[in-house]
């Protein structure tokens, strides 16, 4: 069982350095324009497998620690960022597929900011909850309230996902070059959205 932690901690930590890397490449390359939000969502990427690299990594170390709330936050972290990351995707192909419509887009940052906002406060009293009284029933309700959340991401994933992806297969495509970005977005929502599904079962 060391070995499957210790390959997952590897695959995590190359992914964290992947994302990393595009963040230096992005940095350099236009320094000018700042925290775009592709630069944020690399970071994000950074941070969440970088700390679930770091879990699978000390494994034996997270399951002896105390008390028992600790263990619960450092496995539930890592499926928060996950659904902050994400649906900081969310946001930019909403963002696109809006301002293509020529739908107002300025309150999408706001139910962003609102939705992580109220999901990571609810987990937050889960989680203070268990450290006053540890029982199955609420750990029970925590590990459903982050598979309901990821749900969540995953169904935002293929809502915003599809219709952009739609949405752009009804421009000509003139090159092969834009042909392939459209079936890469078209994999992108598909493959991005299976570990959120898969955390639900």
């Amino acid at each position: 069982m060391d070995a499957v932690f210790y390959f997952l901690c590897a695959a995590y930590a190359l992914v964290s350095s992947i994302a990393l890397i595009q963040l230096v490449r992005i940095e350099v390359r236009v320094p000018e324009y700042g925290w775009t939000t592709q630069k944020i969502f690399h970071l994000m990427n950074f941070i969440v497998n970088g700390v679930r690299a770091v879990v699978f990594g000390l494994h034996k170390l997270v399951f002896l620690l105390h008390p028992k709330v600790l263990i619960s936050v450092l496995l539930d972290l890592p499926g928060l960022l996950f659904f902050s990351t994400y649906t900081l995707l969310v946001l930019f192909w909403a963002e696109i597929y809006h301002q293509a419509r020529g739908l107002p887009t300025d309150k999408l940052k706001i139910v962003y900011i609102s939705v992580n906002a109220a999901l990571y406060l609810i987990q937050v009293c889960i989680w203070i909850y268990l450290w006053i009284n540890d029982n199955s029933v609420v750990e029970f309700i925590g590990e459903s309230f982050i598979a309901v959340v990821s749900f969540m991401a995953a169904l935002g994933f293929l809502i915003y996902g599809g219709r952009l992806f739609f949405m752009l297969r009804r421009f000509p495509i003139e090159s092969k070059g834009r042909r392939k970005k459209l079936n890469e977005a078209g994999y992108c929502r598909l493959d991005l959205s299976q570990p959120s599904v898969s955390r639900v079962f």
